[in-house]
């Protein structure tokens, strides 16, 4: 009955409380942690990286306030049974689940356009640092070798032993450090991975809220009809 549909979404509702800041903490992570930061400061305008970097913080933040709403408005209307509450809780739930499902389609569709934009920021520190070691870009090769834990990249050239020498962390000997190239790839998958079951399981709690507040309102709507028919009576 209506006691359990309340217990369930105000269970609901803390589940969505708690990957909403979930969200919004991996976009912080995701917008201030040194491997992505790294990669923005040095990506070029013609390099599509920054813009992504910015995006996904922004949109990651706006969805987490979205189901932080969500589950507020829920918890109100469940202790309340207002009917008013209960359909703005059902509104930010519908307007989380249309900002999650382009989200969870764009990670699918977009991940290789990621992967390469970052891979593009190393290659091109790489290759001004191989052709002209100028002191700033090779600060900036060492700075990425040390924050993916990597050294150098296998280079069609081969005369890379000399910028790898000079740039790699002394516990990365190219004989035994990892491909950059590789090491980025690996580490995005891994943040990737992490998304991915963050914003599935978050579609299913938010479509669960969905299907418990329109049912709390249907619930709420016959109930204080049948009370007033009630009272009608009475009288």
């Amino acid at each position: 009955g209506m006691r359990t549909t309340k217990c369930q979404l105000l269970v609901t509702s803390l589940c969505v409380m708690l990957l909403g800041l979930s969200i919004a903490t991996l976009s912080t992570v995701t917008h201030y942690g040194l491997h992505f930061t790294l990669l923005s400061n040095i990506s070029l305008e013609s390099n599509s990286y920054r813009v992504i970097h910015h995006a996904a913080f922004y949109f990651g933040i706006c969805l987490s306030m979205t189901l932080v709403l969500a589950a507020l408005l829920s918890s109100a209307a469940t202790v309340r049974e207002s009917q008013l509450l209960t359909a703005m809780g059902f509104f930010c739930f519908a307007l989380a689940f249309c900002g999650l499902v382009p989200a969870a389609c764009w990670r699918y569709t977009h991940s290789t356009e990621v992967e390469d934009s970052m891979m593009d920021v190393y290659d091109l520190v790489y290759e001004e640092v191989r052709r002209n070691a100028s002191s700033f870009r090779r600060h900036e090769l060492t700075a990425i070798h040390e924050a993916f834990l990597c050294c150098g990249k296998h280079s069609p050239f081969g005369d890379t032993a000399n910028v790898e020498t000079k740039t790699c962390p002394s516990s990365q000997a190219h004989s035994a450090g990892q491909d950059c190239l590789q090491g980025i790839r690996d580490f995005l998958k891994k943040h990737m991975d992490f998304v991915s079951t963050l914003l599935g399981i978050t579609i299913g709690f938010t479509v669960y809220g969905m299907i418990l507040t329109s049912f709390l309102w249907f619930s709420i709507h016959f109930s204080s009809n049948l009370d007033r028919k009630g009272k009608y009576i009475l009288r």
